[in-house]
Order: C-alpha cells, then sequence, then structure tokens
C-alpha cells in the first residue's frame, strides 16, 4: 500500500481515536478545524516525530489529501462530505452519516456518481464481540434468528454543547442508538416497522443534564425482531454494552464490563465524561476499521465490512425511531428497493426542472 495523506477534518474524541489509527498505517495527516484546535492537536503528535501538519484551510486539505475523514459535529457531515466527493476524494465519515436519511442518501448517490469510497465509520462492527456473533450468526450456529437485544449507555455527553441539542446531534437514538441499529439489521437483515419510545427532557438545559432513555423495537423482513435500548445516564454513570442473540438453535450473549478493556487516548489526554468506547483487543477497533477502509482504496481491495448504504439504512431507521417516538405510533419502513425507486424517480424530477 503506498503511503496514505489523509486529510482529518475536527479535533474533538473521535477524531483524536482516529489519529492514531492512520498514523499506524504510516499516513501523513493534514488536520482542519475552524476553532484553531487543530493546531493543539497536531503539536501533541508532531513534536513526538509523527507526520502530522495543520492544514491551512479546507481548500489546502481537499487539494492535496487521497481521502477525508470527517469527525465532526453530525450537522455539518453533509456538507463536507459533499465538498470532498466533489472534490474527488474518498471520504471517511463518523456516525450518523446525517440527520435524515434523505441528506444521508444524497451524500452516498453523490460519492457512487463520482466514483470515490464512501465509509460510514459505524466501528463497532470491528470489536471483537460483535464480529465474532456475526461470524457465527453467518455459520448457522444459532439457527434461525428469532429475538435480538442490544443495549448501550454510559454517561450524557456533556464535552460537547451540540449533543445536548437534539435538532444537531439528534438525540439519544440517532447519537447512540444508531450503533446497535446498525449492528441488528447487520446481524438480522432489513428492517420493516420500528415502534420506540424515550423518556426524559432530550434537551440538555440542566446541570446535570436530565437521565434520557430510549427504546426501539424493530421487525425484521425475516420475522425476527430486535429490541435496542439506549441510556445518556448521570456523569457517574459507567459505559456499558450488552448483547442477547436468541435462535432456533442457540443463543449468544456479551456485557462489555465483563471483560477489561482499554481506554482511546491522545498522548494521554481525554476529556472528561468523553464516551469512546474501548475494546478489550491490543489493537484498536478504529485502526481495524481504518485499514480496511484504506485497502479498500487499492486496485482489487476488498469490500469493507461497512456500506455506503449501511451508513444510510442506519439513519433510515434511527429517523424512523425518532419519528415514532414522537408519534407514539409505529413506523412502517418500505423495502430498500421500493426506496431507491422513490429516490430516482425524485432526482429524475428534479434534473427536468
Amino acid at each position: 500500500m503506498h503511503p496514505l495523506h489523509i486529510g482529518l477534518i475536527g479535533a474533538g474524541g473521535i477524531a483524536r481515536a482516529h489519529l492514531p489509527g492512520w498514523l499506524a498505517l504510516g499516513a501523513r495527516v493534514s488536520v482542519y478545524t475552524v476553532d484553531g484546535s487543530a493546531e493543539k492537536l497536531t503539536a501533541e503528535y508532531a513534536e513526538h516525530g509523527h507526520d502530522v501538519r495543520t492544514a491551512a484551510g479546507l481548500d489546502d486539505v481537499l487539494g492535496t489529501a487521497e481521502a477525508v475523514d470527517i469527525c465532526t459535529p453530525t450537522p455539518t457531515h453533509k456538507e463536507l462530505a459533499l465538498a470532498a466527493v466533489a472534490a474527488g476524494r474518498h471520504v471517511v465519515c463518523e456516525k450518523p452519516l446525517a440527520l435524515t436519511a434523505r441528506d444521508a442518501g444524497e451524500i452516498a448517490a453523490a460519492a457512487e456518481a463520482a466514483g470515490v469510497r464512501l465509509h460510514p465509520a459505524h466501528v463497532v462492527r470491528y470489536f471483537p464481540a460483535y464480529a465474532a456473533m456475526r461470524e457465527a450468526v453467518v455459520r448457522g450456529d444459532l439457527g434461525e434468528l428469532a429475538v435480538l437485544r442490544f443495549t448501550r449507555g454510559g454517561a450524557r455527553p456533556r464535552w460537547a454543547p451540540w449533543f445536548g441539542d437534539p435538532a444537531q446531534s439528534g438525540g439519544v437514538i440517532m447519537d447512540l442508538m444508531v450503533h446497535d441499529i446498525d449492528i441488528a439489521r447487520w446481524i438480522a437483515g432489513d428492517v420493516v416497522r420500528v415502534h420506540a419510545r424515550t423518556r426524559g427532557a432530550e434537551h440538555a438545559t440542566g446541570t446535570p443534564a436530565d437521565v434520557v432513555t430510549a427504546t426501539a423495537v424493530l421487525t425484521h423482513a425475516s420475522g425476527a425482531v430486535s429490541q435496542v435500548s439506549g441510556l445518556w445516564g448521570l456523569p457517574d454513570q459507567q459505559f456499558r454494552t450488552t448483547f442477547r442473540v436468541a435462535g432456533a438453535d442457540g443463543l449468544l450473549h456479551h456485557d462489555s464490563t465483563a471483560v477489561p478493556g482499554f481506554r482511546i487516548t491522545a498522548r494521554g489526554v481525554r476529556a472528561a465524561d468523553e464516551g469512546i468506547p474501548s475494546s478489550p483487543m491490543t489493537e484498536s477497533p478504529y485502526l481495524a476499521e481504518l485499514r480496511e477502509f484504506a485497502a479498500s482504496w487499492q486496485p482489487g481491495g476488498p469490500e469493507p465490512r461497512v456500506s455506503a448504504r449501511d451508513g444510510v439504512e442506519a439513519v433510515r431507521i434511527a429517523e424512523a425511531a425518532v419519528e415514532s417516538s414522537r408519534t407514539g405510533r409505529a413506523v412502517e419502513l418500505e423495502p430498500i428497493v421500493a426506496t431507491q425507486q422513490t429516490a430516482a424517480a425524485q432526482q429524475t424530477e428534479e434534473a427536468a426542472r
């Protein structure tokens, strides 16, 4: 693999998880932010001999980097991703891909038309327990899947104020539960019906902010049912994830608190209450994720386990869960083929105007 030049946009918690991965792959990294925080991050690494620099501006990144890694607040994803695609750059974009399925679909369509890769960064697929569970299901160890349960929770994010505004973060469903929504679909297939409920104030106005919980019940086209639960808790809430996957021939379960993990840090720096997941493996799942993405850029490279469609579908299901929670009614989802036909018709209509 030839040396990479990566444009890293953002310098917050998830950027600090991605940057060591790119450097481990031997990449040269240019970091860009609008608030000047890039200088601090690059200095922490440059003084230890890493090939990291602060980009002069977005045009600098888009004009020189082979690929762009978007690690910024969710509302900025669409504009940045479309700009990178227009510049002919491969795109890695943190989850969720966008706040709406329409926007996520627009990004994916633009990347396909431009012939560049779009990688939604659903890193949980690279955590050992979830990858092993997927392998067991594919082998048929559990037989026909019946009921899947996923939980994910920790202290409510307060290291950046935009998390507390559901109009920017999408709230606990779109920001946190989208991980397990993606995993449920990865394991049990496409989702045709969603019923969700949220408890607690989504908009963070108190100190500390209210506890928020949400549960979404997903009905898969296969007939399997997934229950996905999320928690944004009090500041001392321990981060924890679990799953229980039951099939006709067996049951698999996992609890992240039952195994030790390491913490993702940047030069020993970790913001208070920063909820970047950890892994019991000696290799960071963020590194595994980025390695797979980068390998796919090479001629004849392997297909990564996360596709652009996966990112769009995760947003579509989460958006339906948010709507169901708001109205109290279940939301029926069209099969993906019908959705693609509708999107194509809309694009044709818009082009004719």
